[in-house]
């Protein structure tokens, strides 16, 4: 079963002036056009190709490498408008349609905008929606304890301290909403921002708290005992290096912290009490120094 808008693996058929005919099963064979053909390919051989629909609405393989797949968000910019809609660079030879019923505001030519990659239900053109909320699911929970957890298919569970891929979707007053692993909104709380954030931007991060409503907060930072462990080597370098001193204590300003360190006031006092118990440093009024 070919996945229009995905990668598939198809077996090689046959060989013509303007390019490879690939076995598509029901769909019949589909053509891997010339300009993507290697001297290595040959006949009975299986290949990777992305497959969609190319200008006359025919079915057609790529080796080229798309910026999003169907069921997949990415921030696109568009490249030209006609009076259906705008069209998107997502890296083929074709550009990716955004109809205006499926914007959330006009797009305009050279910006960039987060969509949702489909394939439409009537037509069955690969098309891009600005109307990504209705397609960001709501996590499903569940409760160990003190501990909440949400469920991330085929039995697996984000939970506190996980990484997950992130996908900065938008400035609140709270924060940096996000899109967790290609399917769940996140949050990143203003204060846990230590670095420039930016519309598009992709990252790894790090569950943080899993609410019972499923909502995620996340950071951007490891958390738990080992980011506790590493931090507490970034401090003690710090001493090392500064004349084995630091101004900067648990009743320090977080700003300061964050400026300095670009660690939320709670690692570093937890890097600091861990230092403390392992006797490296003492604390004073003017901050920590090397024991």
């Amino acid at each position: 079963m070919i996945q229009l808008g995905n990668y598939n693996t198809l077996k090689i058929v046959k060989r013509v002036d303007f390019g490879l005919y690939l076995d598509g099963g029901d769909e019949g064979e589909i053509l891997l056009p010339k300009s993507y053909v290697t001297p290595q390919m040959r006949i009975g051989d299986e290949i990777k190709v992305f497959v969609y629909l190319d200008q006359e609405e025919r079915t057609v393989a790529t080796t080229e490498t798309p910026l999003a797949i169907v069921g997949e968000f990415a921030y696109l910019e568009v490249a030209w408008i006609n009076k259906y809609g705008a069209f998107m660079k997502w890296g083929l030879q074709k550009d990716l349609f955004c109809p205006f019923r499926e914007q959330k505001q006009r797009m305009e030519v050279g910006k960039h905008y987060i969509v949702y990659v489909k394939e439409d239900e009537e037509s069955h053109r690969l098309m891009a929606t600005a109307k990504v909320d209705k397609y960001i699911s709501q996590a499903a929970t569940k409760s160990h304890g003190d501990e909440t957890t949400a469920t991330a298919g085929k039995g697996a569970l984000l939970k506190h301290g996980d990484t997950c891929d992130c996908l900065i979707w938008q400035k609140t007053d709270l924060g940096f909403k996000c899109i967790i692993n290609n399917k769940y909104q996140g949050l990143i709380f203003e204060n846990q921002v230590f670095q420039p954030l930016h519309t598009g931007d992709r990252l790894t991060a790090y569950i943080d708290h899993v609410r019972q409503d499923g909502k995620i907060d996340i950071t951007l930072q490891p958390t738990g005992r080992q980011h506790t462990l590493e931090f507490a080597e970034v401090l003690l370098r710090y001493l090392y290096e500064n004349n084995g001193h630091c101004d900067l204590s648990d009743n320090s300003p977080a700003e300061l912290i964050s400026d300095r360190f670009k660690v939320s006031k709670k690692a570093f006092k937890k890097a600091v009490g861990d230092l403390y118990r392992r006797r490296l440093i003492t604390i004073s009024n003017d901050g920590i120094s090397l024991a």
